[in-house]
């Protein structure tokens, strides 16, 4: 990721996580996270009444996404 004192270059910082995911598959430090917080939305959406899972499972794996790169 790049140096936070730059400024908030989040569009950058995001292109990079999803390349190293979608490179390195399994082996990225971010994947397994990234998986968890899909699947839990996706269940949480499928709970919901308004909420399909699709919905859900985005917004898990968007939610985690950005606690990642927020570090």
């Amino acid at each position: 990721m790049t140096d936070k004192s730059d400024g908030p270059d989040w569009i950058e910082d995001t292109k990079e996580e999803l390349t190293g995911i979608a490179k390195q598959g399994m082996k990225h430090p971010g994947t397994k996270p990234l998986l968890t917080g899909a699947a839990i939305g996706a269940v949480g959406g499928a709970i919901l009444p308004i909420v399909t899972w699709p919905i859900g499972l985005a917004a898990g794996a968007g939610y985690v996404l950005y606690s990642r790169l927020k570090k």
